[in-house]
């Protein structure tokens, strides 16, 4: 599901931002346009969201201006209490949904997942919808390019469909590195020239590899994207949704601007953990640290990399940590891995080890539209309860994390999409 385009029109700037916060905070992907976006034609509304708490006639005459320029858009009026003279009226004027403020939140929920499946069937008889799937990883290290690159070029390999990766890393972005190519532009041409990226212009910033990959490779610049590029870097996957089928993002180890951008805009956002402890430490604060900016922590799913047989810290035990399940799990192949970096060709292009097949199996259920299949989980054996066992122990006591004791809460269930 591409990211829906909402805007929300009041002169109230606290009730704008308020607005913003929980249409961001669900299921759905959500970006906020501004109104000059809309006005100048640079952007078309998915949803765009009245407020007609304290100056209604002005309010239902912005529902009648925007339902006479903007056909296919949902509108939600949004009112102060339930009048049914002011339903009706709002009703006549072209709204689709009638609200008080605060909403309710499930009956709210509803409405933007009906308005999201509207778009796609109004999308589906023009060409598949465009999906975002981002990675970001607990640590530096943790394997999140090799992760994406892979699902990217089997994507673009096996989907038959327009597939783009974005690296998202400022300075130290690797993923044109672990492809092997040597791009002439990146992201930063992208988001300096945001305002006459069409599709022309795009695909020559993009750079291609022989599977059919586009690339839009990371800034050379270790300030850039910073603060200042988050609106772009936000615009820029608007226009990817509407150019390419499905967009991998590397989003690299932290949370700033331009990559909680890309969290709005994802549909999957894909958490890259190993089982260790600093790993687990930093999964479990980046986790709470999503659900704080509203960055829709329903659309988590945590993947476990570099496992093996003999770990401390077992799946089971990090998924009570984290609170959510574990969705996949790669293991631990330093050798192949190193190989493919080396050479610069993704190992699922030229290897046919356990971990390639995992990649397979992995983009495989993203094609399918199905959430990625967990392995079976491998025979359990007896853990050693040596000198490195009570470390450990003091380890997760230290940092407080709860992969050890007694009272760990219950993995919190996968929603549904």
């Amino acid at each position: 599901m591409a990211q829906l385009g909402a805007l929300v029109l009041s002169n109230d700037e606290e009730f704008r931002r308020r607005a913003s916060a929980v249409l961001r905070a669900g299921a759905v992907p959500i970006g906020i346009l501004e109104e000059r976006q809309v006005t100048t034609g640079a952007s078309e509304p998915d949803l765009v969201f009245v407020d007609v708490r304290v100056d209604a006639p002005a309010g239902l005459a912005s529902i009648e201006r925007v339902r006479a320029d903007h056909a296919s858009t949902i509108i939600f009026a949004i009112a102060g209490a339930t009048e049914p003279d002011l339903i009706l009226q709002a009703m006549r004027a072209g709204a689709n949904e009638f609200f008080t403020w605060p909403p309710e939140e499930e009956a709210f929920r509803g409405a933007i997942r009906r308005a999201a499946s509207r778009r796609e069937g109004a999308l589906a008889s023009a060409r598949q919808p465009s999906r975002t799937t981002l990675f970001f990883g607990a640590k530096g290290g943790a394997g999140t390019t090799t992760i994406a690159v892979n699902c990217a070029v089997e994507l673009a390999r096996h989907g038959g469909r327009p597939t783009v990766i974005v690296d998202l890393k400022p300075g130290l972005g690797e993923a044109a590195l672990f492809l092997g190519i040597r791009p002439r532009f990146s992201v930063l041409d992208a988001i300096e020239n945001i305002h006459r990226l069409d599709r022309e212009f795009l695909r020559e910033l993009l750079a291609r590899h022989k599977s059919g990959l586009e690339v839009l490779a990371a800034s050379d610049q270790f300030d850039r994207p910073g603060p200042q590029d988050a609106g772009a870097v936000e615009e820029l996957f608007r226009i990817l949704a509407r150019t390419h089928d499905h967009i991998i993002v590397d989003a690299g180890n932290s949370i700033g601007s331009c990559t909680l951008a890309a969290l709005y805009a994802a549909d999957s956002i894909f958490l890259v953990t190993n089982p260790d402890v600093p790993s687990v430490r930093n999964a479990q604060r980046l986790v709470e640290r999503v659900r704080q900016l509203g960055a829709g922590a329903e659309r988590v799913q945590v993947i476990l990399n570099r496992t093996a047989d003999h770990l401390l810290i077992g799946p089971k035990q990090i998924e009570a940590a984290l609170g959510y399940r574990i969705e996949h799990t790669f293991p631990s192949d330093y050798a192949v891995v190193s190989a493919a970096l080396n050479s610069g060709v993704p190992l699922t292009m030229t290897n046919h080890s356990e971990l390639a097949a995992q990649f397979s199996r992995f983009t495989s259920a993203i094609l399918d539209g199905r959430e990625p299949p967990a392995p079976a989980a491998p025979e359990k054996k007896r853990a050693f309860r040596g000198p490195l066992y009570g470390a450990l122990r003091g380890l997760c006591s230290r940092y407080r994390i709860a992969v050890l004791g007694a009272h760990s809460a219950p993995a919190r269930e996968r929603r549904g999409a």
